[in-house]
């Protein structure tokens, strides 16, 4: 049997990874064995942290909307109690953007969280 030569494979290879690795400091960068290692860690940040960027969304939006609703003089809390109570089904990313963008619409969904906590 004939002997197979892999050495446009294994630089295709290479070069793939290196490719990947553009941006990274020093050796890491070019040099396909560090290059491999920080690429193999860079995806592991990359797949956590697109959870992570999720749960940091959530947790802005909670403080603006909390920061909007304590100028009215309720809690988030009781806010979102008053939402419950009175069957108004609005997540909190739009919420959020009530808050900042159209106070006045804001005010009213207060309002009517408000009057479902009495």
């Amino acid at each position: 049997m004939a002997r197979v030569k892999g050495g446009a494979t294994a630089h295709a290879r290479h070069k793939k990874v290196i490719k990947q690795a553009k941006g990274f400091r020093g050796r890491s960068k070019n040099c396909f064995r560090s290059a491999v290692q920080r690429l193999e860690k860079s995806l592991q940040y990359a797949y956590r942290d697109r959870r992570a960027r999720k749960r940091q969304f959530r947790a802005l939006w909670i403080q603006r909307i909390n920061a909007a609703v304590r100028l009215e003089g309720m809690t988030y809390s009781q806010f979102m109690n008053g939402l419950n109570k009175g069957g108004i089904q609005l997540d909190r990313k739009v919420l959020s953007d009530l808050a900042i963008h159209q106070k006045e619409a804001f005010k009213g969904i207060v309002e009517q969280s408000k009057a479902a906590l009495q």
